[in-house]
């Protein structure tokens, strides 16, 4: 996939998926805006980056925060004059069944998942709009459309950015600007890793490919949702789950 004339964010890359992903658009060509809220992390992705020969900043943002989304924008302007990219990646957890889900858990899930996604898109909508072209990519989950016990604040979260893609993709398509959602399932991560083995073989009998997903499953679809390849794609949600929602 040759991405060398698109310049890319990606919020919440310093690891797991938001890592595989800036580090296969960088690959691909892209320069990178790498973010996160570590400034030790974050760095160590960009160091990587161009350690493989790629052109990468950092920027530390907190993205549920709309000043810190708006300053993201604001570095990678400064640095290249043009947005090509937006992958909304960072996300967190704070399970619980609910009726023992405390309101701080609920709303800070919520906050950064969902509003950092919406605040990210709003800042950088003048910029793409400016350009007439563009791509929003969000990162939701299986568990935004199937559900999960102990999970409601994370469902909720992931199930609302799956309709703010699609709104978003019907207001920008005029301008040239496609949104779309990925869905991953359960993909090796240190979440996943932290399942003891019997859980991981249960999982491995539902999914069926037989096996949890790695993180370059969902990277190789951003890039190509990202690449001119994918430009009459818009609005779409794109399982990426080894067909454990197949039905």
């Amino acid at each position: 996939m040759d991405l060398s004339d698109k310049v890319a964010i990606v919020t919440g890359s310093s690891k797991g998926i938001g890592k595989a992903i800036a580090l296969e658009l960088a690959a691909c060509g892209a320069k990178v805006a790498v973010s996160g809220r570590n400034n030790e992390t974050v760095e160590a992705v960009r160091k990587e980056i161009e350690q493989n020969g790629g052109e990468a900043i950092s920027v530390v943002a907190d993205i549920s925060k709309m000043d810190d989304a708006v300053n993201l924008i604001n570095k990678t302007l400064e640095k290249w004059e043009r947005i090509n990219i937006l992958v909304n990646n960072a996300g967190i957890t704070r399970d619980n069944l609910i009726m023992r889900m405390s309101e701080e858990d609920w709303e800070a899930v919520l906050k950064t998942n969902l509003t950092g996604t919406f605040n990210c898109i709003k800042s950088v909508t003048r910029q793409m709009m400016k350009q007439r072209s563009g791509s929003i990519i969000n990162i939701a989950s299986i568990v935004g459309i199937m559900g999960n016990a102990g999970q409601a604040n994370y469902a909720a979260s992931k199930a609302g950015i799956i309709g703010l893609s699609k709104s978003v993709a019907r207001e920008l398509a005029s301008r040239g600007i496609t949104c779309n959602a990925i869905a991953p399932g359960f993909i090796d991560t240190e979440m996943t890793n932290r399942l003891d083995e019997k859980v991981k073989e249960d999982l491995n009998g539902q999914i069926p490919l037989g096996r949890i997903g790695e993180v370059e499953d969902v990277s190789k679809i951003v890039a190509f949702l990202g690449s001119d390849d994918a430009s009459y794609i818009t609005g779409q949600v794109i399982n990426v789950d080894g067909g454990l929602l197949i039905g």
